[in-house]
C-alpha cells in the first residue's frame, strides 16, 4: 500500500480531490464501487463498456465525484451522513482502499 489520502462522503457521493483523480484514475470515466467487509474499494475502468459508476467532473479545479447513493444505503450508509474516508492504494486489490468504513 501506498500513501493515505483523502476523499470525502456527503450526501450518497463519493468527492475525490483533482489530486487523488489525476494520481490513481487519470482519463478514466467510471469506477467500480466493491465492499469487502469493512472496507470500500474504488476500483478503476479501463472499458466503459465494464459498468461501473461515472466519475463527473465536479468543477473548473478538476475535482470529480461518484454519485451512488444505492450502493451507500445497501452498505448501511445513510444519506446524512458526512464523512472524511482516508484511502490508500492497494497493489494488492488494485483499487483505492478505505479500510474499515462500512457497517457488517
Amino acid at each position: 500500500m501506498t500513501t493515505a489520502s483523502a476523499v470525502s462522503l456527503q450526501r450518497g457521493a463519493l468527492y475525490l480531490s483533482r489530486e487523488v483523480y489525476d494520481r490513481y484514475f487519470p482519463g478514466l470515466d467510471t469506477v467500480i464501487l466493491l465492499r469487502r467487509d469493512r472496507d470500500l474499494c474504488i476500483l478503476p475502468v479501463k472499458h466503459a463498456a465494464a459498468g461501473g459508476y461515472l466519475l463527473k467532473l465536479r468543477n473548473k479545479a478538476g475535482d470529480r465525484v461518484v454519485h451512488a447513493p444505492d450502493f451507500f444505503r445497501e452498505c448501511g450508509i445513510d444519506e446524512n451522513v458526512a464523512l472524511e474516508l482516508s484511502v490508500v492504494w492497494s497493489t494488492e486489490r488494485g483499487a483505492l482502499v478505505a479500510a474499515g468504513v462500512l457497517e457488517l
